[in-house]
């Protein structure tokens, strides 16, 4: 089986699963337990904290674990906008995921925040410039994710945390390859995106936090809550991992695919991540071609898991048309997928597509 689906999920590094072990038996214990097991685990909670701030050379004391990357983005937009409300004025964009989507909305419902969607180009950049003219001086934050889940496009950060100085936070639970040198003062990751297990996330942020869930106290009074030992040290060897590693060319396959009659590539032609490819096919719905697909061994999907079923309001924000939407498929390689994968993986497609308007 050709798995093709590592935006949704990535399988578990072994590595991981050995680093997380003597945490699930002989060092058990709460972290917050005085014993000698429960100091055995805030070590290597502590561990953990550190490599993870030193692979991406933040501050270890900024760093709060959650339960994945949708809490993350909600503890950074809800913990940082209710902590410092002044203002309460929020920038986005419509092609953000849902976890930063429906926080903001809840802020506007609830909290009478007022909300600026930044419009994309129709590869999904977000202009440097439409983010300063957004701009006021009592913006309370902006939210602009690293890289999208779904076409891929990448964004100009960089650049766009230089046209505002509103505190500025940015899922990057999709970009853990890339640079993060950004000046940003906050950003998201999720563990199970590149080999950690699933339920296991991490927020860095140096703006206060408001916390969202509260009880004990734990992550210095950020987030309450038994910590996940075992995920946070999988999480940190799993970074470690994905930091070093490169993915395969796709140049060749998303040429190859772009050779099927009526055949288009979504998002940023060359601003984009590596590994990540998604096509709309005129006229066939994604469904039939990712069943055509699985008959071949190439596990793939149309989009976003969380949005199964929905027609992707990504796509919709860059003018592609409901009935063409419905037609995506969405391939995501891993680190570990070889040349010969990725010319299989093409082949499948062209096969699969021929097979469907046969």
């Amino acid at each position: 089986m050709l798995y093709l689906d590592n935006a949704a999920t990535a399988p578990l590094r072994r590595e991981a699963l050995e680093a997380m072990w003597p945490y699930l038996t002989a060092a058990f214990g709460n972290p917050s337990s005085p014993h000698e097991i429960g100091k055995a685990a805030a070590a290597g909670l502590d561990d953990a904290r550190h490599r993870i701030a030193s692979c991406l050379n933040v501050r270890a004391s900024q760093i709060t674990f959650t339960s994945g990357g949708t809490e993350a983005n909600n503890l950074a937009i809800k913990g940082a906008c209710l902590a410092r409300p002044r203002g309460r004025h929020i920038i986005t964009t419509p092609i953000e995921h849902d976890s930063v989507l429906e926080t903001v909305d809840y802020l506007h419902r609830f909290h009478d925040f007022e909300v600026t969607m930044l419009e994309p180009d129709r590869f999904g950049r977000i202009s440097p410039q439409s983010l300063k003219e957004a701009t006021r001086e009592e913006t309370t934050l902006v939210s602009i994710g690293y890289a999208n889940n779904e076409v891929g496009t990448v964004q100009p950060i960089t650049e766009l945390r230089a046209a505002t100085a509103a505190p500025f936070h940015t899922d990057a639970v999709q970009a853990v390859h890339l640079p993060f040198n950004l000046g940003v003062d906050a950003f998201s990751l999720s563990g199970h995106k590149f080999g950690a297990p699933k339920g296991i996330g991490v927020l860095w942020s140096k703006l206060p936090l408001e916390p969202v869930l509260h009880g004990g106290g734990q992550e210095n009074g950020r987030r309450s809550g038994t910590h996940n030992v075992a995920g946070a040290v999988a999480c940190a060897t799993a970074l470690e991992l994905a930091r070093t590693e490169n993915y395969p060319d796709l140049n060749g396959f998303i040429a190859s695919v772009l050779e099927i009659p009526g055949a288009h590539l979504t998002g940023h032609p060359t601003e984009r991540l590596a590994g990540h490819a998604s096509f709309l096919f005129d006229g066939i719905g994604s469904e039939t071609v990712l069943i055509e697909l699985e008959r071949r061994g190439v596990v793939c999907s149309p989009g976003s898991a969380c949005g199964s079923g929905e027609v992707s309001h990504v796509l919709l924000a860059l003018g592609v048309l409901e009935d063409d939407a419905r037609t995506a498929v969405r391939c995501t390689f891993s680190t570990t997928h070889s040349h010969e994968d990725v010319l299989r993986a093409a082949e499948a497609i062209k096969e699969a597509v021929a097979t469907v308007r046969g």
